[in-house]
């Protein structure tokens, strides 16, 4: 089951290469925070109520619901409806992301350790390369503060790719940092975009002390 859902996330990756809709990036997130409870759920060795707690507010309900609600609400405050200033064409993002999930194989594959598994540390490599080529090739505040979720979910998966038993409380700190960082960042993109009209990194070049 887990390796259908880890499939699941990997097709989340390439998608987010292909679409160009703001509202698209967000259900893809979503969708990515329901894979990751399911994920973890399946392959913890042991789990105990606390555990699943944890599991349930950081995957269901702040990863799938809660950011995905907070970043409905910049993208209507702001306006935002379709990405538009990506330097690469879609088709060569589509193999680029390609590449990095297929070189990100290889790497997994290569560190030949045991404590490692294989589907899973290359999925989450890749989540996490992927969310950084996400960042550099668009221009949009709005859209790297995507990338970072992106990454940060790699980074989930990561924690179950080296071993089955989570750190909860470590997760935990991680989980209201993230939540720290996206409302700092939201109230930052709404400063902006309603100063400049525009979430466009340029208009940062506008500012002055």
């Amino acid at each position: 089951m887990s390796h259908v859902l880890i499939l699941l996330y990997a097709v989340t990756l390439i998608y987010f290469a292909l679409a160009e809709r703001v509202a698209k990036f967000i259900v893809l997130l979503s969708i990515q925070g329901v894979l990751l409870f399911f994920i973890a759920l399946d392959n913890l060795i042991s789990i105990h109520v606390l555990g699943l707690i944890l599991i349930l507010l950081e995957t269901l309900i702040v990863k799938a619901m809660v950011i995905p609600w907070f970043l409905r609400r910049i993208r209507k405050s702001n306006n935002l409806k379709r990405v538009h200033e990506s330097a690469i064409p879609v088709f060569y993002s589509l193999i680029i992301v390609a590449l990095i999930l297929v070189g990100s194989f290889f790497v997994s594959n290569a560190l030949n350790s045991q404590s490692i598994r294989v589907r899973f540390f290359t999925v989450a490599l890749t989540s996490v390369l992927s969310g950084i080529y996400f960042i550099i090739i668009h221009k949009n505040i709005f859209s790297h503060l995507v990338g970072y979720l992106i990454i940060e979910n790699g980074v989930f998966l990561l924690s179950l790719a080296v071993g089955s038993e989570m750190p909860f409380m470590v997760s935990l700190a991680v989980l209201f940092d993230i939540v720290i960082g996206i409302l700092v960042i939201g109230v930052f993109i709404n400063h902006v975009g309603n100063t400049f009209q525009s979430t466009h990194i340029n208009r940062l070049a506008q500012l002055k002390d």
